[in-house]
């Protein structure tokens, strides 16, 4: 039985990366400028001299690589929270990690305009995990205890305040500007310097498979993964810390973007079950993907300009959230 049900991931594992590698190809070879098969394969092995040598090279390819490591890492994000907290309402945007990160980035512009990128990057996880600290703790403080619905209503407040205080930054030092231009959502703009932050996603991904076990018992029940043996206490710390890497990277790159995490965790189990040692590693490709299509969409709608990547997703995500809701939270299997 065990054979086949790996047999049978390994099977929608290598269509999901066919799928993966079409995507780029498509995401590469087309936009508002009139690329060729050619100058992509002369682009790919570095030969120099193409008309669209380097709208490939320094445009569209760092920008095609930072959208699948944004959707991979939203999305594993996404599955570890709903998996930990067993609330399939949970996304690092809908409880408060963006938006956390997005303060601390306003923070940082304003008051340290000159600071390297990697600082920057530091100040994303920072702000991330004062979200998500500020989220759990108002949700937790009731004699009820946690409930989804309670961590979505905390998550929406706090995620609005955080997001005004943002905004009030902006204008008070006249940087609304600078601070949209890395809030709105999207990848425009993106270069191979700011993919400095890549490696560190790779890593905290690599490393999120190893908790597949661990994850998949906690999702079902506390006690039982305390009668295994599991130190829940330290598992929940080590997943809480993957998180903010997770989420923070992905605002350093991409901004504030809800959804994604919301969404692919529920498709993902659709198509795997709810083994998340199975999940985890389907969940990279599938968030990958998603982003990579949805970034691909905003160039190609209103081209030569772009519609925001984020509005895209939203149209997607909130229907999907109100099924949720409607379904009464229940898991979307």
């Amino acid at each position: 039985m065990m054979y086949t049900l790996k047999s049978s991931f390994f099977i929608k594992m290598l269509i999901a990366f066919s799928v993966l590698l079409l995507i780029i190809l498509i995401a590469v070879g087309f936009g508002a400028a009139n690329t060729t098969i050619k100058d992509v394969c002369e682009a790919i092995i570095g030969q120099s001299g193409g008309e669209y040598y380097d709208v490939l090279r320094e445009i569209r390819f760092p920008r095609v690589l930072a959208a699948f490591f944004v959707g991979s890492a939203l999305a594993v994000a996404g599955t570890i929270m709903q998996g930990m907290t067993r609330n399939p309402l949970a996304d690092p945007g809908l409880l408060g990690l963006t938006s956390g990160a997005n303060l601390a980035l306003a923070i940082t512009l304003a008051f340290v305009p000159t600071t390297p990128y990697i600082f920057m990057i530091a100040a994303c996880f920072v702000g991330a995990a004062i979200g998500m600290i500020i989220v759990f703790g108002i949700g937790t403080s009731s004699k009820n205890g946690l409930s989804p619905l309670k961590l979505v209503l905390a998550g929406a407040a706090v995620s609005l305040f955080l997001q005004a205080i943002a905004d009030g930054i902006g204008i008070v030092f006249k940087l609304s500007k600078n601070i949209s231009m890395w809030t709105a959502g999207g990848l425009i703009g993106t270069t191979w310097d700011a993919l400095i932050v890549v490696p560190v996603i790779g890593v905290a991904l690599f490393l999120a498979l190893f908790f597949g076990r661990q994850l998949t018992i906690l999702s079902l029940n506390e006690e039982l993964a305390v009668g295994l043996g599991q130190n829940v206490k330290r598992t929940r710390l080590l997943l809480m810390v993957l998180i903010v890497v997770l989420a923070g990277s992905a605002v350093a790159l991409v901004g504030n973007l809800s959804f994604v995490g919301l969404i692919i965790p529920h498709i993902v189990r659709r198509l795997v079950g709810s083994d998340y040692r199975f999940i985890l590693p389907m969940s990279i490709l599938a968030g990958g993907i998603f982003m990579i299509f949805a970034d691909f969409l905003s160039r190609m709608i209103n081209s030569p300009f772009e519609t925001p990547v984020v509005a895209l997703v939203s149209l997607i995500g909130l229907p999907f959230f109100l099924f949720l809701v409607k379904k009464g939270g229940r898991r979307f299997v």
